[in-house]
């Protein structure tokens, strides 16, 4: 088998640094709104069993004016999971429980209710297989067609500069798993998602970490235009409510059926890190 630290650890400096290159566009905002709010980053360890070197990360957060609460966190990982938990996880088995994880999570939930809040997760792991997943949708309280046609063309575009066949495929996964069955009802306006992108090898491997790194710039490169499009909006107590609602639909799927929640909690990640996809105020009527 391929050893893939060296490309576990090229993942995570690319993940770093579209961290760091997100984090500072965000402040950028806040500071053209007026806000001298900025990130605070707290750094966690994964605690194991035998006491060996679980990895850990680092946990970015920042409230402010504009980003009423926004996360964005990286993370590497490493060790065992646990058997009944291994063999519902792609390549992995009871007896073959070892894992690595690197990837950027980013939750932005904002103060006016006419930005679309955001999810953006891009990941590289390994068990006894490799493989990239990852993705970025758009979660408007109040949506908007311009906002959302243009957050699809720089998925598309991502897309279509590997794959003519991604973006159609990708768009139709996030559909289908951005939805709350028992709502019945979509998380959002979509984007895309996707994951189980293998890598036998070193050319499937740059193949595919390229297409990741396209999925951050794409992302990177569009929400900050719509946040800007729509920050100064005024706002009614009613359209506030909507999305207090709203943000409490978003509660439900990230706790119910939500795979990177189920993945933090069940291999030990820092609590804070993983729930801080929730939002900072939500109501159900």
């Amino acid at each position: 088998m391929t050893d893939w630290t060296p490309y576990t650890a090229r993942a995570r400096d690319w993940f770093e640094s579209l961290r760091d290159q997100i984090c500072a566009a965000f402040e950028t905002i806040e500071r053209e709104a007026g806000s001298d709010a900025t990130f605070e980053y707290t750094p966690w360890q994964r605690e194991t069993a035998d006491g060996s070197d679980g990895g850990g990360g680092t946990r970015g957060l920042m409230k402010g004016k504009v980003f009423e609460k926004v996360g964005v966190n990286v993370s590497t990982v490493r060790g065992e999971f646990a058997p009944e938990f291994a063999t519902t996880i792609h390549g992995a088995a009871a007896d073959k429980p070892s894992f690595t994880a690197t990837g950027i999570s980013l939750v932005a939930h904002m103060a006016n209710p006419h930005v679309p809040a955001v999810h953006m997760n891009t990941r590289f792991l390994t068990t006894s297989r490799a493989w990239f997943g990852g993705g970025a949708d758009l979660n408007p309280p109040i949506p908007y067609e311009e906002d959302t046609r243009e957050f699809h063309a720089a998925m598309r575009q991502a897309c279509d500069a590997h794959d003519p066949e991604y973006y159609p495929r990708f768009k139709q996964w996030a559909d289908e798993y951005f939805f709350i069955p028992h709502r019945g009802v979509h998380r959002g306006v979509g984007g895309i998602f996707y994951d189980h992108l293998e890598c036998a090898g070193e050319a499937e491997w740059e193949s595919n970490f390229a297409f990741t790194r396209d999925v951050g710039k794409a992302f990177l490169s569009v929400f900050p235009q719509l946040v800007r499009r729509r920050m100064g909006m005024a706002f009614s107590p009613e359209e506030k409510l909507r999305q207090l609602e709203w943000r409490g639909r978003y509660a439900e799927f990230n706790l119910v059926y939500d795979r990177g929640t189920l993945f933090g909690l069940k291999t030990g990640g820092n609590i804070d890190a993983i729930l801080m996809s929730l939002p900072p105020e939500a109501v159900w009527s």
